[in-house]
């Protein structure tokens, strides 16, 4: 009986620990700023340029199809932003 107790006490100081480590980590990301108006208007015109399918995104092909100058210009507008 001792052992169930000690070995839940375990378990739930295990979770805590987990949880505790997962919230602190969310909370170390840096929010995004929003975009200003003309890097609206550039991301759009990239779009409209790029976005073959018109779904709203880059795929892969549709990136390796980019001049490096717009994928420069895509990179100062939202930096950091994953790979597709």
């Amino acid at each position: 009986m001792e052992r169930q107790s000690m070995l839940r006490t375990f378990i739930l100081a295990a979770a805590l620990c987990g949880v505790m480590a997962f919230t602190a980590n969310a909370a170390d990301k840096p929010k995004r700023t929003p975009l200003t108006e003309e890097q609206k208007k550039d991301k759009q015109a990239l779009m409209d340029k790029y976005d073959k399918n018109k779904d709203g995104k880059l795929s892969k092909e549709e990136k390796a199809d980019m001049t490096a100058d717009d994928k420069a210009k895509l990179e100062k507008i939202q930096p950091g932003r994953k790979k597709a």
